[in-house]
């Protein structure tokens, strides 16, 4: 996989069947071995800004990738300045069939770069790149074939062992989409199904999964295998070279399993302690991509979607000399008002405005409707609303701000109204898991604002304030499997949303103006 690049460097993740050297483009690097499977972050350097360059991958010399007659891997390095283009989804199975699952966007956007279409400057995947809860045949005959399956956590996975696997099926059983990854750089963050639905909504459901003598080897492996297969190649190579725990790795003498379960494991436990968020300059564009997930405080009665010194980072980082800001956050931050405020309802009412036995009762709706978006995480929602506005209104504003985010299986833009820089909010899911029935039927009515006054009005009734800016849906829903691109060219920036209805063919869902 290309990973991170640069105007000069380039990040190629790779991982191989037996230790060995990894080499592309003359530099080198020795695999790390974690639980029995090896891995390489081989860094390109010395690279001219701007240019197109084809790859190969030796392993110990020899020529392992591309296969014969397969189409080569390009690295395009950055420029400083120019316009750039972000490719954003989120929300995949694969394997899967097109008649339960419609068409693979990843495997349909690889057709069309390789027919000759413009690849975006990079890839961003904003959660649930893999469904460790919810898991197909492909994955459960192999589950099937090294444990119980009839016993906990029965089809769902439950170590690092199945996490390799299950990101195997997901990235290398389809050629395109190997290709694809191969050639776009990506950059990654999880959302709850990458560990578990309802990953960290809320107290009590922390309470009740540890009580599971199946969770501790689920939540170290599915959190190590995040941090080899997608967070070390959101880093750059100097932010790799300073992670103590990544030079633990590559130091160990023999198999760095204990050394990265000793990591996830306290990045479980002391999530304060493990940063997951990270920042990307592209010339005058910033994007800051913000851990929404592991990083929450529902512990001891407090409930915050950003601990401290988190907000203090993010809160830093959004006030930049800048064009465009961009943010992405794998839970949307500006859903749908109905829903904002069922949430925000839903929050009081778990946390006692009605009395214990509402309480009760909320906590049970929150984790069967999955109400644990940033509405309802009122202090931190509020906290970085203030922030926008603050940049959106300050003396040197981007042209643009834009949040995207997936998630929520349906894709739509919402504005927010009365600021001096547009706020806009982009949502991309899924691409490849569509809603059906009454599930679909339940968001596209959420969608519609002839029920928000109802809601508001019980949101108010249990306490919660008018949130500090207004925003309401301008295009969508839609439904489709589908991907976004974002666009920023000098002071411009636009969106366009794409679904497939043939495996090698874009259609047009939408498109909106974003400055």
């Amino acid at each position: 996989m290309l990973r991170h690049v640069g105007p000069r460097t380039a990040t190629v993740w790779v991982e191989t069947d037996r230790p060995c050297e990894v080499r592309v483009l003359g530099a080198a690097a020795r695999t790390f071995t974690v639980h029995g499977h090896h891995y390489a972050l081989v860094d390109v350097e010395g690279l001219e800004p701007g240019t197109d360059t084809p790859y190969e991958v030796l392993l110990d010399g020899e020529h392992a990738w591309p296969e014969d007659g397969a189409a080569p891997g390009r690295i395009r390095t950055r420029t400083a300045d120019g316009a750039r283009r972000f490719a954003v989804g989120s929300c995949r199975v694969a394997p899967a069939s097109v008649e339960t699952h419609g068409f693979d966007m990843l495997s349909v956007y690889a057709r069309r770069l390789l027919a000759g279409e413009e690849p975006p400057d990079e890839l961003l995947l904003i959660g649930d790149q893999v469904y460790a809860d919810e898991t197909g045949p492909e994955i459960r005959e192999f589950i099937a074939a090294h444990r119980d399956i009839e016993r906990p956590p029965y089809g769902e996975i439950a170590d690092f062992e199945e996490y390799a696997e299950l990101y195997r099926l997901a990235w290398g059983a389809d050629p395109l989409v190997r290709w694809l990854l191969a050639t776009v750089p990506s950059s990654m963050i999880f959302d709850d199904h990458d560990i578990r639905d309802d990953w960290n909504t809320s107290e009590t459901w922390r309470r009740q999964m540890r009580a599971q003598d199946w969770w501790a080897k689920r939540i170290t492996g599915g959190l190590g295998a995040y941090w080899i297969y997608q967070h070390l190649g959101n880093l750059s190579p100097a932010e790799r070279a300073a992670d103590p725990v990544y030079q633990a790795v590559l130091a160990a003498d023999g198999d760095a399993g204990p050394i990265v379960d000793e990591f996830a494991d306290r990045a479980d436990r002391e999530p304060t302690g493990v940063r997951w968020s990270y920042v990307h300059d592209h010339g005058r564009t910033r994007l800051v991509v913000v851990d929404s997930r592991c990083g929450r405080v529902v512990g001891d009665g407090a409930r915050a979607m950003l601990d401290d010194a988190e907000f203090a980072w993010l809160d830093e980082r959004l006030r930049a000399d800048v064009d465009h800001l961009i943010v992405a956050t794998s839970l949307p931050f500006l859903l749908p008002t109905a829903i904002h405020d069922i949430e925000s309802w839903n929050e009081a009412v778990a946390g006692g405005a009605w009395g214990k036995w509402a309480a009760n009762l909320g906590e049970r709706l929150r984790q069967g409707a999955d109400l644990e978006h940033w509405a309802a995480f009122q202090a931190s929602f509020r906290a970085v609303a203030n922030t926008l506005l603050d940049v959106a209104n300050g003396p040197r504003p981007p042209a643009s701000i834009t949040l995207v985010s997936g998630d929520v299986h349906f894709s739509y833009l919402a504005r927010v109204r009365g600021t001096r820089t547009p706020i806009s909010q982009v949502v991309c899911s899924p691409l490849r898991n569509p809603l059906v029935g009454r599930f679909r039927m339940a968001n596209r009515t959420a969608c519609r604002r002839l029920g928000d006054l109802p809601v508001r009005a019980l949101a108010r009734l249990a306490g919660v304030r008018r949130p500090p800016l207004r925003w309401r849906l301008t295009d969508g829903p839609w439904f489709d499997n589908a991907l976004a691109t974002v666009h920023v060219d000098g002071r411009t920036a636009t969106v366009r949303w794409d679904s497939a209805d043939a495996e090698d063919r874009l259609r047009e869902l939408g498109r909106a103006e974003l400055t």
